[in-house]
């Protein structure tokens, strides 16, 4: 089973960007779907985004409204999330996932999670 580190998360005023890494280790990277989730204090975990295992299809989650961007290097086993106009919502613990499939969206089946990375917006 892949491992998943999460890494770039931290404190960032609202307007600003960040972007986020998640280094995998093990299985299979290529040929999965890998996406984010996000937990915020005292909410249910959401999806954030979706990227195909070759990475031709991308999916995100409507509220974003365009502010992130999601990618891979498969040469280097790592997905990114750009982060661009942080807004005090975003304020989440963030979670590296695999999909059990090639191409995944919201309603995928996730097997494996990364320990998470917090990203934290505000002044």
């Amino acid at each position: 089973q892949v491992h998943l580190v999460e890494s770039g998360g931290g404190l960032v005023q609202p307007g600003g960007s960040l972007r986020l890494s998640c280094a995998a280790s093990g299985g299979s990277f290529a040929t999965a779907a890998m996406g984010w989730f996000r937990q915020a204090p005292g909410k249910g975990r959401e999806w954030v985004s979706s990227i195909s295992g070759s990475g031709d299809m991308l999916y995100y989650a409507d509220y974003l409204k365009g502010r992130f961007t999601i990618s891979r290097d498969n040469a280097k086993n790592t997905m990114y999330l750009q982060m661009n106009s942080l807004k005090t919502e975003d304020t989440a613990v963030y979670y590296c996932v695999q999909c059990d499939q090639s191409y995944c969206a919201g309603q995928g089946r996730y097997i494996s999670w990364g320990q998470g990375t917090q990203v934290t917006v505000g002044s």
